[in-house]
């Protein structure tokens, strides 16, 4: 299903100007189990307004649905949902926090002076 909205954007069948000239990447879509719902996470290539796009699409979902459902063979097309994607921006946002010289002393195992919780327990024998 990701391939098949991928390949219809790729085409350029949408007339939204919150589209023109946006390069969009479906990076998951995800089926309810009762397949009767599918949520496609997308994000702008290079940057962009997720939002906006997002929306978009939304508006198009009638028109993406009847286009999975001719390219796929399914017994009920799933209603369609656009949200964009976060996960990009978390990874960015974790890679940022473990840059910080504060984390990388503690993940390097550096002494800080400071007996670590187990050290206590080691010392006394126990």
């Amino acid at each position: 299903m990701r391939h098949v909205i991928a390949a219809v954007l790729a085409r350029g069948e949408l007339r939204d100007p919150a589209l023109a000239g946006v390069n969009l990447t479906v990076t998951e879509v995800r089926v309810s189990p009762d397949l009767k719902n599918a949520t496609a996470f997308v994000v702008p290539l290079g940057g962009g307004e997720m939002e906006g796009a997002a929306g978009a699409l939304n508006r198009a979902a009638g028109f993406l649905r009847g286009q999975v459902g001719r390219e796929m063979t399914l017994r009920h097309v799933p209603r369609l949902v656009f949200e964009a994607d976060r996960s990009f921006d978390e990874a960015g946002h974790v890679g940022e926090i473990l840059a910080r010289p504060s984390v990388r002393r503690d993940l390097s195992g550096e002494e800080t002076g400071q007996p670590e919780s187990g050290d206590a327990e080691s010392e006394s024998g126990a």
